[in-house]
């Protein structure tokens, strides 16, 4: 009986077949799939009962369909199996082919493991192929592809009939397992694109969002913002530009877009933005508007990259420093220029005079032989009282007032004072007579913390090793006014009754003559040359590339520039000056050389007490 009708159990155990794994292919997710495989090993293949065991990602197994039976599925559907038990499992019992079958004779020690079972009742088997309720039949589900991954597992129990399936029920459940395999990792496969197109669209609309949000910021920023082109030909060139930096420059965007940030820096900030680095570097420099005024503004970049191709653009944020700079020009300004006359301070002129000098190698040890040449040179000082007082004798080689040439390259004074004979436009006047004799109890230009203010060459006393010296270094001219020699000149002017105008008449009138005084010292001098105020009123000229006939010949013209009467509030006051010329010469320190300076000035000065008095 059995043989004649096998035919027909294959034919209709195919169609069986057939249908339930087209439907396999419909359902829609993972988990109807899964629920799918279940109902039809149910429907298709002559079980009541039929459960699928999932792979979780960390090895274990989960209940995650069941079919035959609700009160069963409520039971275990969503508990998990331990792996190891598992696998043990599949390696008990008898194997048909891809199948593992597991009688009640072996399956009795698996009652107390981890694995969510159920249980049957029935009656022990009458015939020997008679299925068992304690019978188990397993169909592990393999991933596509000749490998040996794991998906799943597929249990089956109560083939209907109540015997164990044949060859060929055997081969229709593996051939079943082997589809519900394919089909669950189509369900995997078709849900991992789902959930990664739904991600994708996710992060476009963030980018979408993000880039709005970009364009506006970029756009509607209070200050400018530019994009570049980074590498090729046109490394540098403006791509894009927003409104606050086409208002910045005076420019329309297309015009911006012909130029590139180093065609608009100003010629001389050129090196600060070529060191300037593409990403986080920041300069401050100059670009050129479209007036040809140049506006200070800050740069700062950032590279916009791309994942594949490296950095694409550079993004800068342009902002306007000019009222900051502006500001901080007039502080510089304020803390090295005299606030009553504009000239440079004390410390501007100290700043200066450094830049010329250096130590050179040796200078320490010779250089107090190199203040006494200097002196020697022109009429050094060979003596003196207490204090920096001088005694009229004290200065070897003083010439008397109205004696000898106006100039003779041996004076201690820089230069005769100019005659007061008839018709010199220079006569004597009354602020003279309340001239004191000069004793101070200080040194004005000590330096207080006993320490060089520049050493141009880098000279290490310790080592006596001189490196590489770019240095020009500054050398006194010869005795000899005829020799050709030049130098840095250094005039210090004090005026001669300053005082008794400022105790009559008030101190607004004393600063109107001393702003009008170094107006006329401005005026008399050529464009490099320095004009400063030392303090009170006492003044300091320096003057390069000068030799000995010409810085006398400079004095004599700026003491005629001051002796006219000067008018304040309708009135005329006259004050006179006395200068002194010392010489700037390395391996002199910055006081040595003012000091210098002041001390043939106060030569000068009392020379012309001398000759007020005889003249008296």
């Amino acid at each position: 009986m059995e043989t004649e009708s096998e035919p027909y159990v294959r034919l209709a155990t195919l169609r069986q077949l057939h249908d339930v794994v087209g439907e396999l292919n419909t359902a829609r997710s993972l988990a109807d799939t899964l629920q799918t495989v279940a109902d039809g090993i149910v429907k298709g293949l002559g079980y009541e009962l039929a459960c699928v065991n999932l792979v979780q990602p960390d090895g274990d197994l989960v209940v995650a369909a069941f079919s035959g039976n609700a009160a069963a599925e409520a039971l275990i559907t969503g508990r998990v199996g331990a792996r190891a038990s598992w696998e043990r499992r599949l390696s008990m019992g008898e194997t048909w082919g891809e199948l593992r079958y597991i009688p009640h004779t072996e399956g009795w020690i698996l009652l107390e493991d981890d694995v969510p079972q159920w249980y049957t009742e029935g009656p022990d088997p009458r015939f020997e192929d008679e299925w068992h309720p304690q019978d188990r039949l397993y169909a592990p589900m393999y991933a596509p592809g000749g490998g040996r991954e794991l998906l799943g597992v597929i249990s089956v129990d109560r083939p209907r009939g109540g015997r164990r399936p044949g060859p060929w029920g055997r081969e229709a459940l593996q051939m079943y397992a082997s589809q519900a395999a394919i089909a669950i990792s189509n369900a995997r496969l078709r849900a991992n694109m789902q959930r990664a197109l739904v991600r994708l669209e996710r992060e476009q609309q963030a980018l979408r969002a993000s880039e709005e949000s970009f364009r506006q910021a970029f756009e509607y920023a209070p200050s400018g913002m530019a994009i570049a082109e980074m590498g090729g030909d046109q490394h540098g060139r403006l791509l894009r530009t927003n409104d606050a930096l086409c208002r910045l420059l005076g420019r329309s965007a297309s015009a911006i877009r012909r130029y590139s940030f180093s065609d608009l820096v100003h010629p001389e900030d050129i090196g600060t933005l070529l060191r300037t680095s593409a990403e986080g570097g920041r300069a401050e420099l100059r670009l050129a508007r479209r007036d040809s005024t140049y506006v200070w503004v800050s740069l700062r970049n950032s590279v916009v990259a791309d994942t594949t191709d490296g950095p694409r653009f550079l993004l800068t944020h342009v902002e306007d420093i000019e009222e900051r700079k502006r500001n901080e020009l007039q502080l510089a300004h304020r803390a090295s220029h005299d606030s009553l006359t504009g000239l440079p301070n004390s410390a501007e002129l100290r700043a200066r005079l450094s830049a010329r000098l250096c130590e050179r190698p040796g200078a320490i040890s010779v250089r107090e032989s190199a203040v006494q040449a200097v002196d020697k040179a022109f009429g050094g000082y060979e003596g003196g009282g207490p204090n920096g007082a001088y005694d009229e004798g004290g200065y070897a080689g003083v010439v008397p007032y109205g004696q000898g040439p106006s100039y003779n390259g041996t004076s201690g004074a820089a230069y005769a004072p100019v005659p007061t004979s008839p018709g010199s436009g220079y006569e004597p006047y009354e602020p003279y007579e309340a001239y004191e004799p000069y004793e101070r109890p200080y040194d004005p230009y000590a330096d207080p913390t006993g320490e060089r203010a520049f050493q141009g060459d880098g000279f290490d006393p310790s080592s006596g090793v001189a490196p590489l010296d770019h240095h020009v270094h500054t050398v006194a001219p010869g005795a000899d006014p005829d020799d050709g020699s030049k130098g840095l000149a250094v005039l210090f002017c004090d005026l001669d009754g300053f005082k008794s105008i400022n105790d009559r008449f008030g101190h607004n009138t004393g600063d109107a003559v001393l702003i009008e005084v170094a107006r006329r010292l401005n005026t008399g001098v050529r464009d490099g040359d320095t004009v400063a105020r030392l303090g009170g009123d006492e003044f300091v000229v320096l003057a390069d590339g000068l030799g000995a006939t010409d810085a006398a010949d400079l004095a004599v013209r700026l003491r005629n520039a001051i002796i006219p009467p000067i008018r304040v509030d309708g009135r005329a006051v006259r004050v006179g000056a006395s200068f002194g010329i010392g010489w700037a010469s390395c391996g002199m320190t910055v006081e040595e050389v003012l000091k210098s300076a002041d001390q043939r000035m106060y030569i000068e000065k009392r020379s012309r007490k001398t000759v007020q008095r005889r003249a008296g």
